[in-house]
């Protein structure tokens, strides 16, 4: 790694303490500077990651540590996704959600075989993984679609389940043709594929709550309960991997597992989505926009050949897909449009299978240069493709987001009246405010003038040892 010497400065940065404040200021700044010209912040954290990164003015390296925290990032993205689910409404809603996840995958990949073996000239192998390519979908910006309140909305439900079908199938073809490079597809493979599957989800979705569900009865430490997430997320994506898919799918299965066990008003729901938010979703965003190298573009035709194919494939297959989902499910168009939006961004299950499909050399050229699986305008193809796909679905759902939440408001009785409710709690005793709070907050409308009131009763026959303790509970 070269380094550029700047007095006791060195490029890339490599103090630690220096390399975590530029990625804090990152963090902070992009969300100020772009909420005041409508831009997402989510698509800053990219373009600042692509100019502080190695392809940019190379700040910073994209290091050991700027990888663990953005894989954090990204399974803590998988992991919400099904932690906030509705259970109820996914029940309800997956015969919906099996049928998107149909088009979503079917559409792309046809697009992609015909791209890839009749434009591209790739052979069949090679085609097979390009076309699952742009099946998957990341649903980068989940979380801020979630703030807005109508992560209920049958739409979003919709492409909740369909995106836990689509990654896996899109990583199980990436598995059987990884086996077929190698030449060990047989009767034993697909028997060690759907064992590993069938144990690794009876594991995770009936075990998984036993043990969280005696974890949470015996220890209140709120830390301790934090930790024991991120230990369940991390353990999800492990066995994930060790039965043959990739890890988003484990934590997005822990936070289905966990699902009924952490009350979506809870202390510990917000420290799960305070600390994601904050730290390592940025972190992700950050890391995804430092594969990003411009100058790629401009050395010659092949990867612009490339990456025109597939944006078509990808963006163009999503929409289709999301025009076939509303018709046939007979949504409004801007459920429509937020299906597009969401299943539109290709980061992570794209991301991984591009690495993988690079890093399989399948034979040399006379001149000693490796023949890959995917080659390098596949890579640069990919990360313009995770670039344009994140901006569309930024600026996609948001806007259709925006505006389902308005009609939300709108439609619903506490939309159009003034009245508000008042809810008052007993707080005599300290050990249950934090309980009463919480049950507070489960019955409380969604009205902003809603208010919680808090009432300890003291008797005056007592000293005043009684009203100090009735501030402290009460402050």
């Amino acid at each position: 790694m070269t380094l550029l010497s700047v007095g006791h400065l060195s490029l890339p940065i490599d103090d630690p303490l220096l390399k975590f404040l530029l990625e804090l200021i990152i963090i902070l700044g992009a969300p100020l500077l772009l909420n005041k010209i409508k831009v997402p912040h989510l698509l800053g954290l990219i373009i600042a990651g692509a100019l502080v990164g190695p392809n940019g003015f190379h700040l910073l390296a994209r290091d050991s540590s700027v990888v663990v925290t953005g894989t954090t990032g990204l399974l803590y993205i998988m992991f919400l996704a099904g932690l906030e689910i509705d259970m109820g409404d996914f029940k309800k809603n997956k015969w919906k959600s099996l049928a998107f996840s149909a088009y979503t995958f079917a559409i792309p990949f046809g697009l992609g075989l015909i791209g890839g073996y009749y434009v591209l000239g790739f052979n069949l192998l090679t085609t097979v993984l390009f076309s699952s390519l742009f099946s998957s979908h990341t649903l980068i910006v989940y979380p801020y679609i979630s703030k807005m309140g109508i992560s209920k909305n049958p739409a979003v439900n919709i492409t909740l389940g369909g995106t836990m079908v689509t990654d896996v199938l899109s990583l199980l073809v990436l598995a059987v043709v990884v086996g077929m490079t190698q030449g060990d597809v047989g009767a034993g493979f697909w028997a060690q594929l759907s064992i590993g599957m069938v144990l690794f989800v009876l594991v995770v979705l009936l075990v998984f709550p036993l043990i969280a569900r005696w974890f949470f009865k015996r220890v209140e430490d709120k830390i301790s309960q934090y930790i024991f997430v991120l230990v369940m997320i991390y353990l999800a994506s492990l066995l994930a991997e060790v039965a043959g898919v990739e890890a988003i799918i484990g934590a997005f299965f822990a936070g289905l597992a966990l699902n009924q066990l952490i009350p979506r008003t809870s202390t510990l729901m917000n420290r799960v989505e305070f600390v994601g938010n904050a730290l390592f979703i940025p972190f992700f965003l950050i890391s995804v926009g430092m594969l990003i190298d411009f100058k790629v573009f401009f050395r010659g035709w092949e990867t612009l050949g490339v990456a025109a194919v597939m944006l078509v494939a990808s963006i163009g297959g999503k929409y289709l897909a999301a025009v076939a989902t509303r018709k046939s499910l007979r949504l409004t168009r801007d459920e429509g449009m937020l299906i597009f939006g969401m299943s539109t961004a290709s980061a992570a299950a794209t991301l991984a299978s591009v690495m993988v499909g690079y890093n399989i050399i399948l034979s040399e050229t006379a001149t000693g240069e490796p023949v890959r699986l995917l080659n390098e305008h596949v890579l640069n193809g990919s990360i313009l493709l995770i670039l344009i796909s994140c901006v569309i679905s930024s600026f996609v759902s948001l806007a259709s987001a925006r505006r389902i939440a308005e009609a939300d408001n709108e439609n619903t009785v506490s939309g159009n009246s003034q009245e508000y409710e008042h809810i008052l709690l007993a707080m005599n005793h300290g050990e249950t405010v934090e309980k009463m709070v919480n049950l507070g907050l489960l019955v409380k409308g969604k009205p902003a003038g809603n208010k919680l009131f808090a009432l300890s009763v003291i008797d005056n026959d007592k000293n005043e040892s009684a009203v100090k303790n009735a501030e402290k509970i009460l402050h």
